[in-house]
């Protein structure tokens, strides 16, 4: 075979694409192995198999799910062949990582369901053209029961109880159950079948991944290579983001809402979304004002999905209902019309709620004060005249100032 490139050429580009791929990880097991799967792809002009896995157990996408896809799309946009796993037969398991008693299993039905969503949401970012979507009861599904108990020999209770959730479960005299044994060794398996180079995956995810490498050893295949994300925080700053949570972003909200929480994230915590959802330079956006480089953040997510156009009618939206315009000792302001606001809509569309009830489960909790005065009236109006200002505080960390707008 002829090489493409020599080796001095190979190590050179690998090494830059390995610094571009990295940016933002929490760990790449093993980076030498990684540099040399990039090599060898260069040297031979074979694609790198790249995998990652999804569970439909909702049928909804958020942007913390983007945060592997960015990934993706990055390994895509260097020639790679880029796989979507959809563990429809996993997820009828439910995976059990973080969950301290055994998860509900869903019906195939349910899973197909919302199988089909994550599709259409899943193009909004990568390229459709260039994008392997597979199902993993395309192999389990026929598997026979003597190769699933070949499969379950190549690993031991022992190293399935040293993950920390069953580890603890197991302390506390929490039942387990067998088929949760089953569900780590099944996502490895994933990579046996797709002979998988490369894995991505959360850190939460980084036990699965290991039985990944450990059984495409076992099945006399090369070990992928391991990269795992961070999980992005949601609106709140502190928890993943969940739509349990009420702090997510979802990918299907509609452009004016993607727009009003994404600018409702603490200035810190939008160098985390740029890092991680996006390609852009921090050096460059840190040299801009904060409430700049926010906006800047907000319209890019939203044209991502949603187009240029529903970008630009969400942040001409933004500005003429509650668009933030510069501070008064560092407390941001939200430009507010003539008419009167209901407090209860305010809240949930600067994203400080995940919804109209929960805003006003807010205000009933006492969680708002305006001008340091505690609300608890949820169908109590807002009416900020002349040079007026209020002062709204929601939660320990949400305060800004309502001005009128011109």
């Amino acid at each position: 075979m002829k090489l493409l490139m020599s080796d001095e050429e190979a190590i050179a580009a690998s090494e830059k694409d390995v610094a571009l791929l990295s940016r933002g990880s929490a760990e790449l097991i093993q980076r030498p192995a990684l540099v040399k799967k990039l090599m060898k792809s260069k040297q031979e002009g074979r694609p790198l198999k790249i995998k990652a896995g999804i569970d439909p157990t909702s049928p909804h996408l958020h942007l913390g799910h983007v945060v592997l896809f960015q990934k993706m799309k990055q390994f895509q946009d260097l020639g790679h062949e880029v796989t979507v796993l959809i563990g429809d037969f996993t997820g009828m398991i439910g995976d059990p990582t973080g969950r301290s008693e055994i998860r509900k299993q869903l019906t195939r039905e349910t899973v197909l369901e919302n199988a089909e969503t994550y599709k259409t949401q899943i193009f909004k970012l990568l390229d459709p053209k260039r994008t392997m979507v597979r199902f993993n009861s395309e192999w389990m599904d026929s598997m026979p029961v003597g190769q699933l108990i070949e499969l379950a020999s190549q690993y031991t209770v022992a190293r399935i109880l040293e993950r920390d959730d069953f580890q603890k479960r197991y302390q506390a005299s929490h039942p387990i159950g067998i088929h949760e044994f089953l569900y780590p060794l099944i996502q490895g398996y994933d990579s046996v079948a797709l002979k998988a180079d490369v894995e991505l995956g959360g850190t939460d995810q980084k036990f699965n991944l290991l039985v990944g490498r450990t059984l495409q050893k076992a099945y006399g295949q090369e070990q992928q290579v391991v990269l795992t994300m961070p999980l992005l925080e949601g609106t709140d700053g502190t928890r993943k983001m969940s739509k349990s949570f009420g702090n997510d972003i979802a990918l299907e909200s509609s452009p004016f809402e993607m727009f009003g929480k994404t600018m409702s994230i603490r200035d810190e915590l939008m160098w985390r979304y740029f890092e991680l959802l996006t390609d852009e330079s921090l050096l460059n956006l840190k040299k801009r004002h904060p409430m700049a480089a926010k906006l800047y953040l907000a319209h890019t997510l939203v044209k991502r999905f949603h187009g240029l156009e529903k970008a630009n009618e969400a942040q001409n939206r933004f500005d003429l209902t509650v668009g933030r315009k510069g501070s008064v000792e560092g407390v941001p302001e939200i430009v507010v019309g003539a008419q009167p606001l209901k407090l209860a809509d305010l809240i949930h569309v600067q994203g400080w709620a995940a919804s109209k009830g929960a805003a006003r489960r807010l205000i009933q909790q006492g969680a708002v004060t305006i001008n340091q005065k505690k609300m608890t009236d949820p169908a109590c109006e807002i009416v900020v005249s002349g040079k007026d200002r209020c002062d709204i505080k929601v939660g320990k960390k949400n305060r800004y100032s309502l001005v009128k707008g011109d």
